[in-house]
């Protein structure tokens, strides 16, 4: 661990807080939409082909709108990127509750706009432009302090969404998300990205496609986006389709809030642990080894007799491994790309 001051000054102190609640809010309402699925299957008729096509559209929407925010906040600053997400993902969900959303619409609202919301607010440009104001040596600590902080509210939010559904219904439950939008929204004016001249590691200046030609020229860098898709199919299979799984499985309906909230619950801890980790030992082997014992969770899940006891087991096991990838993947690509594609895109 580096014995360097951890926070500069306030710029840095103010970014950090901002940039967790606004990962904390936009991943609480992100991380429960497989909750909404049977509600939007009697209500708005939507299918399971059609509400899995929604969460497909709206990663692709999420990961093809990450490096123009990225752009947009080295460009013109963190709090202008984070903002404008944030206005497409209150739309998103605002048009879902209200309306028009079904056939064509559920797909825009929950798949493109929603999607395009998470490009600039759900991890990658908050995380990023936190970034800029730690030194490598303490960078992945400050990720890792992001990223659970984003996990508590997955934990709160399951728990929340649950209750709400029983007490309120989908609508006013989306509703009210779309508050906890505007909140961020306002959040996100905090968010700011350092001034060239308080930049704790100045940095050769370098255009968005120079850095994404870099990254996409250096082997070690496409092996690793192969991986963090990986990370990716699993997080979003998890959240999209163990609410009905559990289900169909014949268990109950709370069951898949305790799963979910679990997740967000232990993820605090292996976030945390990750960040530590990944400052003092070899981050490959820590990222192969979280790989590794997700494959083992999910196979246990899966293959195991349905029950209460395995439902538990699988939220905290998957929940220690849940976004523990993301401060070691953000280091190994720090130091593989130092001269500052961190600064365009989320490692």
């Amino acid at each position: 661990m580096s014995s360097e001051k951890f926070i500069k000054n306030n710029l840095a102190l103010v970014t950090l807080i901002a940039a967790s609640l606004v990962v904390f809010l936009s991943l609480s309402v992100r991380q429960v939409f497989g909750m909404f699925f049977m509600d939007f299957n009697i209500d708005l008729g939507i299918t399971n082909t059609e509400f899995g096509l929604a969460i497909g559209i709206q990663m692709l929407g999420w990961g093809l709108s990450g490096p123009l925010f990225g752009a947009i906040a080295d460009k013109y600053g963190g709090h202008k990127a984070i903002s404008l997400a944030f206005i497409f993902y209150i739309l998103g969900v605002y048009f879902l509750y209200s309306g028009p959303n079904t056939g064509i619409y559920f797909q825009i609202c929950l798949g493109v706009l929603v999607g395009i919301g998470c490009g600039g607010t759900a991890i990658s440009i908050p995380m990023s432009v936190v970034g800029k104001h730690f030194p490598l040596s303490n960078r992945t600590i400050a990720m890792s302090i992001v990223t659970a902080v984003g996990s508590f509210g997955y934990f709160l939010s399951p728990l929340f969404t649950n209750y709400s559904l029983e007490s309120n219904g989908w609508e006013d439950t989306l509703f009210i998300f779309t508050i906890f939008l505007c909140i961020g929204l306002i959040v996100a004016f905090f968010v700011r990205s350092p001034k060239l001249n308080e930049t704790v590691e100045i940095e050769k200046s370098q255009s968005t496609t120079s850095a994404l030609k870099e990254a996409f020229k250096n082997k070690s860098y496409l092996l690793l986006t192969s991986g963090f898709f990986v990370c990716g199919f699993h997080i979003t299979l998890v959240g999209t389709h163990v609410p009905k799984y559990v289900i169909d499985r014949g268990l109950e309906d709370w069951t898949a809030a305790m799963i979910l909230s679990l997740i967000g619950f232990f993820n605090i801890i292996g976030s945390l642990l990750s960040g530590y980790l990944s400052a003092k030992r070899s981050k490959k082997i820590i990222l192969s080894g979280i790989y590794f014992l997700r494959g083992i969770s999910i196979c246990l899940f899966i293959f195991t007799p349905p029950s209460t006891i395995n439902s538990i087991i699988f939220g905290a096991s998957f929940g220690i491994l849940w976004l523990s990838t993301v401060p070691a993947t953000v280091g190994i690509v720090a130091h593989i790309l130092a001269r500052g594609f961190l600064d365009y895109y989320m490692a």
